[in-house]
């Protein structure tokens, strides 16, 4: 893609970079990889190397951690207008990464190397904002997942997922389990209980969620 094309992508989904000059931003954008990659790619993995702090023009990413025993758990999804900041994270501690990025949809995304990264944060002051903004609201939603695990029943985690992402839902039973930290066939069995009590209707890969005043009462123990 040309640099005018990607200054336009970028422009739109990243206004914090309106503040610099267009010679500056063609070249941030000539130093950086653009890629366009399909969904179910690997875009980083645990105990890799950062390559740079990428900036979602396309699309939505997961990222995840995984147990030794395969399981999953969804740690927060990257969308269009976010930086990754497991990415920033690493990049400023000089770590590897300690979770697993996946493209959940085809993905286009420009990655800024490391060494503009650490420029941006320096010299300009609004990307140094939207970094810890980012970290902010991340922190957040972590906080939010350790208390849902740690204090929260399954049923009640499933039931405020279903209603969160309702009332129509195309998923996996796996992709539920990774998402509520649990097992597809624990979930698969609370997915027909909630059916049984006319709660939702299940059929392949989509659920609908046909009650969810009656979810909303279990979400809320």
């Amino acid at each position: 893609m040309k640099i005018q094309a990607l200054r336009t992508l970028v422009l739109q989904h990243f206004p914090v970079f309106a503040g610099l000059s267009a010679a500056r931003l063609d070249a941030l954008i000539a130093a950086g990889h653009h890629a366009e990659v399909p969904s179910g790619t690997v875009l980083f993995d645990a105990h890799e190397p950062c390559r740079g702090f990428p900036l979602l023009l396309k699309g939505a990413v997961r990222v995840v951690k995984t147990a030794a025993n395969g399981r999953e758990i969804l740690l927060y999804r990257v969308e269009p207008g976010d930086g990754c900041i497991l990415s920033g994270g690493c990049l400023l501690g000089q770590s590897d990464y300690s979770a697993t990025g996946i493209a959940e949809t085809d993905v286009s995304l420009l990655v800024l190397p490391g060494e503009a990264f650490h420029a941006l944060l320096l010299e300009y002051e609004p990307f140094r904002k939207f970094v810890f903004s980012l970290y902010g609201m991340r922190l957040a939603e972590i906080m939010e997942l350790v208390e849902e695990v740690a204090f929260r029943r399954l049923d009640q985690r499933l039931a405020q997922l279903l209603i969160r992402r309702g009332p129509v839902i195309e998923e996996t039973h796996q992709a539920l389990a990774d998402e509520v930290g649990s097992v597809r066939e624990i979930v698969s069995r609370l997915l027909r209980s909630f059916e049984t009590r006319g709660w939702v209707v299940l059929s392949r890969e989509r659920i609908e969620v046909t009650d969810p005043k009656a979810l909303s009462g279990i979400a809320q123990g």
